[in-house]
Parts: structure tokens; C-alpha cells; sequence
């Protein structure tokens, strides 16, 4: 008897799943070329550039500097395609962060507390 109110339930959710799923619209997809995809990419490259100069954290480190945000908003503003791709990439070599002694020092820091509480055992080992 349980059987028979299990194959039910399951059956009766199995009919609400697929006919919502039904109910949804298709997805449509369609094809772009490839200069419509490089304009859109080097729009948002410009558009993400602008974004970074609204940040308070880059406001104070330009006033800081002695450079006038508007201004510095303004020259990204007139920047040419090519000036923005060569600034993007520019921006992605720069370090952020910490560097690799930090990494190092906190990757030790996290194996010696995982040794102490005997999850791994790197230390005896070596």
C-alpha cells in the first residue's frame, strides 16, 4: 500500500515538473559577427574603465596623486579602441594583491593548523 502512494507522489510530481517545464519559453540564440563582438567587447572594456574611476577607494588614491577625477574621467572618456585594449591589458599584468611571499606564508600558516589538528600529516614526513 505504502508502494502505491510512493509511485503516486512520484508520478504526480514528475507531471507538475515536466509540464511546467513545458510552460517555459525556448531559449533563442542567434549568430553575431565577429566585429559586433569585438565593438561590444572594447564598449564594455572602456564602460568597465569608467566604472573603476566612479570607485571611492580610486577617487581618494587619484586626489592623493594630484590628479582631479573628473579630469582623469574626461581623458578616459576620449581614449581610442586601441588605447583602451593596450590600457586593459596593462591593467590585467599589474599585481593586485598580495605577493608571493604573503601566499607562501599564509599556505604554510593554514598547513601547519590543519598538521596541529591532525587532518593532514605533511610534517612528519619531512
Amino acid at each position: 500500500m505504502q508502494t502505491r502512494i510512493m509511485k503516486c507522489a512520484v508520478l504526480s510530481l514528475l507531471v507538475v515538473f515536466f509540464s511546467t517545464v513545458s510552460l517555459l519559453p525556448a531559449a533563442r540564440a542567434g549568430v553575431i559577427s565577429t566585429e559586433t563582438h569585438l565593438a561590444v567587447g572594447k564598449l564594455t572594456a572602456k564602460d568597465q574603465l569608467q566604472a573603476a574611476l566612479e570607485r571611492q577607494d580610486v577617487r581618494t588614491q587619484l586626489i592623493s596623486l594630484g590628479v582631479d577625477p573628473e579630469k582623469a574621467k574626461a581623458r578616459v572618456a576620449s581614449l581610442t579602441q586601441d588605447e583602451v585594449a593596450k590600457l586593459q591589458s596593462r591593467i590585467g599584468d599589474l599585481p593586485a594583491g598580495a605577493g608571493a611571499i604573503e601566499v607562501i606564508g599564509i599556505l604554510f600558516i593554514v598547513l601547519l593548523i590543519l598538521e596541529l589538528v591532525g587532518v593532514i600529516n605533511i610534517f612528519h614526513k619531512l
